[in-house]
């Protein structure tokens, strides 16, 4: 079981997501404001956080940079059907996930705890090395030719993927669900700007991402 930061203002959705989350077992810290939640990560590390997007003092999105100075962990981001611009702001900040409201409470508690095993996962296992790059799965960070590689969470788990299945298609499911530990359904467009930043940060080292026409992408070197 998890220590789960929950960041939402909305005090009827915050008891409901802690109630079920203790149910659990997981020990769960509340803030229905960004001011406590800075005031929560002083005290305490979670190992998860969840935050709504839209509160009193700020958002989310803004607040995720600053969250991850103090502590890597996975963040998945609370949000409503209608606020497709923010899920792919969000996504695209490095949050690992996102849960749209309304969602069915065996919903969140699947994703929440899916984000979390990953992140157990990572913290257990030490090193991976492949080609140029090293990847330090405790502390989330890369490197190539010894030099590091600046990378978002998400940047972080594809890279990763594609080092496993270097030269072989991973279809956009495939990727969707290993990253993000869930089924994709219809949605492409978390896949799509995840590739797009990671293509950024691996052109410049000699490799790339490519798609394959309604199947996927096939990571190599160029």
């Amino acid at each position: 079981m998890g220590v789960v930061l929950l960041v939402e203002d909305n005090k009827k959705i915050l008891d409901a997501n802690r109630w079920i989350l203790q149910e659990r077992g997981h020990e769960v810290l509340c803030a229905e404001t960004l001011a406590e939640a800075r005031a929560m990560l002083c005290r305490q590390t979670p190992d998860i956080a969840v935050l709504d997007i839209m509160l009193p003092d700020g958002d989310g999105v803004t607040f995720l940079p600053e969250l991850r100075k103090i502590c890597n962990i996975p963040v998945l981001f609370l949000t409503s059907l209608t606020e497709q611009e923010e899920i792919i702001s969000g996504l695209r900040a490095g949050g690992n996930d996102y849960i749209t409201k309304p969602y069915k409470i065996d919903e969140f508690c699947a994703r929440v705890e899916a984000a979390m095993q990953w992140e157990f996962s990572r913290r257990n296992n030490l090193k991976f090395s492949h080609g140029p790059f090293t990847l330090d799965l405790i502390a989330g960070q890369a490197q190539v030719n010894d030099e590091p590689l600046t990378l978002t969470n998400t940047d972080f788990k594809l890279l990763y993927l594609c080092l496993q299945n270097e030269g072989k298609i991973m279809e956009f499911g495939f990727i969707y669900e290993s990253i993000w530990q869930r089924q994709m359904g219809n949605d492409k467009n978390a896949v799509q700007a995840a590739v797009k930043r990671f293509r950024q940060k691996i052109e410049p080292i000699g490799y790339d991402i490519y798609a394959v026409r309604n199947k996927g992408y096939i990571f190599d070197k160029v």
